[in-house]
């Protein structure tokens, strides 16, 4: 896959998906800005790529907060006069309660997270992007981003809306010369499936039981989809969700 020479920003990448997406892209050749809320875990993936041979560098980033997301992308365009890809993948996980019993703080809080910080960043990115006359964004969504999923409303809500704000902005800049795609990973080996798992661990055995391979992902299989995405060997691919679920939408 062609992306060597790339720059590249990937967000909450101290952890699952994004380190994954983060050790990935360095492995190809690109130049990695590991961003994480957790500037320590940052800067333990930044370490791990840069001695394996590849070239990262760690910014403390909560997409949260516009003026964080701004020095992110401003920061590594001065460090290195562009930046050609976005992976925007930081997220976090709700409280599995019925949407009555759902907590105001736990809905403002993932909303802010998942939905509004995927805005900022593409706000921002693609400002840089109209600049360069070029430009790449791949969106972590979710499986939760297509069909119905119980127990889980902001969560939901804030996929959704990210599939969404996808499509939309692919239409918006399709002409100058932007693409922007999102993956739908399906049940994946990671910080938010352990949390699922250690408050029900019952739930092991029924969510394996509804996946055809019988299996959970794994973070270096949606990290595969998501550098495919980002590379020059997709060039006429915009707007679209690639679903990797072992098979469980069927």
């Amino acid at each position: 896959m062609k992306v060597k020479n790339k720059i590249v920003i990937i967000t909450g990448a101290g952890s699952g998906i994004g380190k994954a997406t983060a050790i990935h892209f360095a492995k190809k050749g690109a130049t990695v800005v590991v961003s994480d809320i957790n500037l320590e875990k940052a800067q333990e993936v930044a370490e791990e790529i840069v001695t394996n041979g590849g070239k990262s560098l760690p910014i403390k980033a909560n997409v949260a907060k516009f003026e964080e997301v701004e020095n992110l992308i401003h920061t590594t365009v001065e460090q290195f006069g562009r930046l050609d890809v976005i992976v925007n993948n930081a997220g976090i996980g709700p409280n599995l309660l019925k949407t009555h019993e759902s907590l105001l703080k736990d809905w403002n809080r993932v909303i802010s997270v998942n939905q509004t910080g995927v805005f900022y960043c593409m706000k921002v990115a693609l400002t840089q992007f109209l600049i360069q006359g070029y430009g790449n964004i791949v969106n972590i969504a979710s499986l939760a981003g297509l069909k119905a999923s119980p127990n889980n409303i902001s969560y939901s809500a804030s996929k959704f809306a990210v599939v969404g704000m996808t499509k939309s902005a692919a239409m918006e800049y399709a002409s100058k010369n932007i693409r922007i795609n999102a993956v739908c990973p399906g049940y994946t080996e990671s910080a938010l499936l352990n949390q699922l798992l250690n408050a029900k661990p019952e739930m092991d055995a029924i969510l394996k039981s509804v996946i055809p391979m019988k299996r959970y992902g794994k973070t270096e299989e949606i990290a595969d989809a998501v550098v495919w995405l980002a590379s020059d060997n997709t060039k006429f691919i915009t707007g679209q969700t690639i679903t990797l679920d072992g098979g469980t939408s069927l």
